[in-house]
């Protein structure tokens, strides 16, 4: 079996069910595992994620605009793969390049193909592509332990709820705000919160500030999507910035724990590692730290 994956989410699936060797090429945002970086890159885009979060969404909706894809598949690399089973994905034509445009590319190979699009918006949607993977892999009982290993790890973060469930926001970018939706909501409660600006399933959705601040958190979690922890602290000084030069109240003022998040490792990508960015939202409520978890209103920087 000969795997290229258009998606990170669908790489990591492989690689949990101890299939990676089957991989052959990769998208250029696949960075997990790490072992994954050898790989060829099968897709490619225009925008510079160096760019401020702000000119990247301008970007995307001048591509838009224009007709012009946000990623692209290299078709002659593909074809020289060869690949048994490309794994692509109908969520987000931002995050990775949409089904029907690998379904249009795969019509012109001279071999055919088997196409998994995978589909998650919840929990349940992503345990189900694992599953689905795993079919196409032939490694089905690597599936029902994975899966299950998941669930668990879920149910464990139930003994540490606290008795009133907090109030929590998620931003998943912060130039415009969005609110994250999709699986986000069921990780919040799972640590044991409640997500007062989104519902299970739900698409993100762009918000303004002061809808943010009115529905009165208790606790706000920051994970831009695709950005690590430390561009994740930049992005959010630097939109602090810009709020209090237009003469607005930024979130660090608000009186509430904001935590930062590595959302390209926990939260963006609908696959296993979500369930680590459930922990660590469950740390966030308890007011605790771990690795890809950090605190940044200005409270948590005074003298105790």
């Amino acid at each position: 079996m000969r795997v290229v994956s258009l998606v990170p989410a669908g790489t990591e699936m492989v690689a949990a069910l101890g299939a990676e060797a089957a991989l052959v090429g990769v998208s250029h945002e696949c960075d997990w595992p790490a072992s994954v970086a050898s790989l060829p890159r099968v897709t490619l885009t225009p925008i510079d994620a160096g760019m401020p979060g702000g000119a990247i969404d301008a970007e995307v909706r001048r591509l838009r605009m224009a007709g012009r894809p946000v990623i692209a598949v290299d078709g002659a690399l593909l074809r020289n793969l060869r690949p048994d089973l490309i794994l692509t994905q109908d969520l987000c034509e931002v995050c990775a390049i949409a089904d029907g445009d690998v379904r249009s590319l795969a019509g012109a190979l001279d071999f055919t193909p088997m196409l998994l699009p995978l589909r998650a918006r919840t929990l349940s949607g992503i345990f189900a592509d694992i599953y689905a993977v795993s079919a196409a892999l032939a490694v089905e009982h690597r599936a029902a332990e994975l899966v299950g290993e998941l669930k668990a790890r879920l149910l464990d973060l139930e003994a540490g709820h606290p008795p009133r469930p907090p109030r929590v926001v998620c931003i998943e970018w912060l130039d415009p705000v969005f609110l994250a939706g999709h699986w986000v909501p069921e990780l919040i409660s799972a640590a044991g919160g409640r997500d007062v600006g989104a519902e299970p399933g739900s698409h993100s959705t762009v918000v303004d500030l002061d809808a943010v601040e009115a529905l009165h958190p208790d606790v706000v979690i920051v994970a831009p999507c695709g950005f690590g922890l430390d561009r994740a602290e930049q992005e959010f000084r630097d939109f602090e910035a810009g709020v209090e030069a237009r003469g607005g109240r930024p979130p660090s003022t608000w009186d509430v724990p904001i935590w930062l998040l590595d959302g390209n490792a926990y939260t963006s990508r609908p696959g296993p590692r979500v369930v680590d960015g459930a922990v660590r939202i469950a740390a966030a409520l308890q007011g605790a730290s771990l690795p890809g978890l950090r605190r940044a209103d200005r409270q948590a920087n005074l003298p105790a």
